[in-house]
Formats: structure tokens, C-alpha cells, sequence
């Protein structure tokens, strides 16, 4: 499974050390989206250092395909499409890059080299969040929360 993170809340009074994760994992500004493998080595000591200002789960196949078809850009903003996918990464649609992200067959953020933009912009979530944006899920947005994170996507396009 690929996990899916984003990053909710700002700059103020951020550690330089917390910083410096969110630079790594390419979350440079709130709202922002990154897909990485989850037996990417490293990847779960840069989560729990920064899930007081990130969330992540694992994503569903479902999810990454509109993802990435919705929100995916290319250098000079253009969009990701059908047409594109089969040209350049030979294969048959969004919906199968989206199940060889998912399935950890293709890392998304090493598409660069084609021109990908490693990171999705997204738009606060339709309805706002349900729970505060300080605390650790359950009791708040923050960190860790598995499969609820396609829900939270899905309300964010």
C-alpha cells in the first residue's frame, strides 16, 4: 500500500528539525498532498516527527485514480491525462497507474523525470474538518488515521 499525506496546518512556531521533514516529504505549504511507498525506509520516523502539523493513511486505489486524474499536474501545469499516461509511462490509463502507485510498483514522487509534479495542491475539505486541527485523531485531524484518509480526500478536490 502507498500512503497518502497531507499536510494541515501552517508555519508559526514550527521546530527547525519539523521543518526540515516537511521539506523532505515535498510539503512546503497547507493543503498539499504527497504519495510514498509505506516500506519506504525512513518514512515512519519523518511521520511521527512532523503529525502534529501532518495526517496520512494508506490510500485506496479508487482514490489515487481521481487523485491523481483531478489534481495530478505536469510541469507547466498542465494536467495528467489518459493520453499522456499512455505516451510516456506506456500504460493503459489513470486508473492503472494509479493501482501500480498503490500497489508500490511505481513510486509517484520518482516521476519527475517525466515531467510529474511530486505533490498534489488540494482545497479545504467541503464542510470544514470535523474535529479540531491540534489534537491527534480520533480526538482531532492530526496524524495517523488509516483508511478514513480517502474520506478526507474525497471531501478536499
Amino acid at each position: 500500500m502507498a500512503y497518502l499525506i497531507i499536510r494541515i496546518r501552517g508555519e508559526p512556531d514550527q521546530r527547525p528539525d519539523v521543518r526540515a521533514t516537511l521539506e523532505e516529504l515535498r510539503l512546503r505549504r497547507i493543503f498539499t498532498a504527497v504519495v510514498y511507498p509505506e516500506d519506504m525506509r525512513g518514512i515512519d520516523g519523518m511521520l511521527r516527527k512532523a503529525q502534529n502539523t501532518i495526517t496520512w493513511g494508506e490510500a485506496s486505489v479508487d482514490v489515487l485514480a481521481e487523485l491523481i486524474g483531478r489534481r495530478g499536474r505536469l510541469v507547466g501545469e498542465r494536467p495528467i491525462t489518459d493520453e499522456w499516461v499512455k505516451e510516456k509511462l506506456k500504460l493503459g490509463s489513470l486508473r492503472e497507474l494509479a493501482e501500480k502507485v498503490a500497489n508500490n510498483e511505481i513510486e509517484y514522487y520518482k516521476l519527475t523525470g517525466f515531467g510529474v509534479k511530486p505533490f498534489f495542491r488540494l482545497h479545504p475539505p467541503s464542510g470544514g474538518f470535523k474535529r479540531s486541527v491540534k489534537r491527534l485523531y480520533p480526538q482531532g485531524e492530526l496524524g495517523y488515521r488509516g483508511k478514513e484518509i480517502n474520506e478526507l480526500v474525497l471531501r478536499m478536490f
